[in-house]
């Protein structure tokens, strides 16, 4: 039988999902402390916050996907995080945050990969966007990573 469309996105998205760990240590090879810490003139988060940043959201994102599964209709919670990067002193080394992102990506590509057709319908809600799947799991970490990979390259140039 032919692959649908879906499933061709799918496997895309799931192929991106793989390739985002290297995208981030990509960005990050050769950092210096000035770079990590160069604020760009938009005052958006510097190279340092934003890994600490994927390394709080792939670990919410580890979460998410497992309670999707394992749980029927959750409900899943937004957080703030700004607020996290505040309180949880961002302005630290970021040596152990690279290797929870490396840890749990591989953790959830592994279970995806395993993934029934059923397991891949399931569903449940989000406080922030409402109905949540999945797919649409899939569809925001996919690219999320790949996003900050690149946000981290300008950062350490001093860009937007």
């Amino acid at each position: 039988m032919e692959p649908t469309t879906h499933d061709r996105d799918r496997a895309a998205r799931l192929d991106r999902f793989a390739t985002a760990t290297a995208a981030l240590e990509a960005a990050l090879h050769g950092v210096t402390d000035d770079e990590l810490d160069r604020r760009p003139p938009s005052g958006e988060w510097t190279a340092r916050e934003i890994v600490h940043h994927l390394a709080d959201s792939e670990s919410m994102a580890y979460i998410r996907l497992r309670r999707l599964i394992a749980e029927d209709d959750p409900q899943i919670a937004g957080y703030d995080e700004p607020e996290w990067a505040r309180r949880l002193h961002y302005d630290r080394p970021v040596a152990a945050s690279i290797a929870v992102v490396r840890a749990v990506r591989t953790a959830s590509l592994e279970l995806l990969r395993s993934l029934t057709p059923d397991e891949w319908a399931r569903t449940g809600s989000h406080s922030e966007s409402g109905a949540y799947s999945v797919d649409r799991w899939l569809a925001i970490y996919a690219d999320h990573s790949h996003e900050h990979a690149d946000q981290i390259a300008r950062a350490r140039r001093g860009e937007d």
